[in-house]
């Protein structure tokens, strides 16, 4: 099961970027996680699965989605009682 992200959520990676930060924002959701630096602002389109494995853990958690919001735009019917 993959790792639930969330927009502007900081990570925490195991290795430094040069700049000398070791703390991102996700900035992109999909297939590829994008990334940038908190730092210098550097930004890195990486696979979902390589940021999993680079991913020491979450700084901070960015907002959770709406349930009404996911419900409108991926369809999903609410379950009547």
């Amino acid at each position: 099961m993959p790792l639930e992200l969330r927009l502007g959520d900081v990570v925490r990676l195991r290795k430094p970027h040069p700049c000398g930060s070791y703390e991102w924002r996700v900035v992109r959701l999909g297939a590829d996680i994008g990334i940038r630096c908190q730092k210098c602002n550097h930004r890195v389109l990486m696979e979902r699965r390589e940021l999993e494995k680079r991913l020491k853990g979450f700084v901070s958690r960015g907002e959770a989605p709406d349930p009404a919001l996911e419900r409108l735009l991926f369809g999903e019917e609410e379950e009547e009682a």
